[in-house]
């Protein structure tokens, strides 16, 4: 997978010592379902939502 910026691969890659889950880590904000295209922002409530989003938060990137 071809990543649009260094931000967006620190997202994607970052291991948390803390928390096993990316969805229970609050310092992890993006998500991404390869399997299904899908990319988004997590909402921290708990579960396991997300906004989707077509477009990197950072560089304004189409994602694919």
């Amino acid at each position: 997978m071809t990543l649009c910026c260094a931000d967006m691969r620190h997202q994607l890659t970052r291991r948390c010592e803390t928390h096993s889950d990316p969805f229970d880590c609050p310092d992890r904000v993006v998500s991404h379902a390869p399997e299904h295209g899908l990319w988004g922002l997590i909402i921290h409530d708990g579960g396991s939502s997300v906004i989707g989003i077509n477009f990197c938060p950072w560089c304004g990137a189409k994602l694919e």
